[in-house]
């Protein structure tokens, strides 16, 4: 498979849910290393988010990399960078996006990473960080958001943004308290 094959079909992989694996701790430190040693003095903190964050969790197996900067203007500029450095993104997505900017690593047709570039302590930044304690902290929340997830990938397993949207009600409960 050549590149090109490789990244279309990361592009269009559908959703497979797989067992916690204690490797993924690991896999985040070392993309954190390998972004701050690529570049340096950009980025105030980097945080491993997302399911595989989530001992125990059952997850797609991708690496949810969220990095924070001092401002969008910072984060709209860094394309060209992070795609050099092993990343790919879509300028069209990512002109959608209000509070952050997305990227795609990937490998022998596989999604491996996903960074999510937003400003460091604002609305994007805390929500991430408080849902992913929040599972951590509360197994019984943790369960039932599994569940969902396991619901929605046996019924949406091929549209990746249903998989995505079907997860959104519960999140936004879990930020309001619920």
């Amino acid at each position: 498979m050549d590149e090109q094959e490789s990244l279309r079909a990361a592009i269009n992989e559908d959703v497979h849910l797989q067992p916690y694996d204690p490797l993924w701790p690991s896999l985040f430190a070392a993309e954190r290393e390998r972004i701050l040693c690529l570049m340096p003095d950009i980025f105030i903190e980097l945080q491993h988010i997302g399911s595989t964050a989530v001992a125990g969790m059952r997850a797609k197996p991708v690496i949810d990399v969220m990095a924070g900067v001092k401002s969008m203007q910072i984060a709209r500029g860094l394309a060209e960078a992070i795609c050099n450095s092993g990343y790919t993104t879509s300028a069209e997505f990512n002109a959608t996006l209000h509070d952050r900017q997305w990227f795609m690593r990937w490998k022998n047709g596989h999604r491996t990473h996903h960074l999510h570039v937003v400003v460091h302590g604002e609305n994007a930044w805390r929500e991430r960080i408080y849902f992913r304690d929040r599972l951590l902290a509360d197994r019984e929340l943790a369960a039932r958001y599994a569940a969902l997830k396991a619901r929605l990938a046996a019924s949406l397993g091929a549209d990746r943004e249903a998989y995505t949207d079907g997860k959104s009600a519960f999140v936004n409960s879990v930020m309001s308290g619920g």
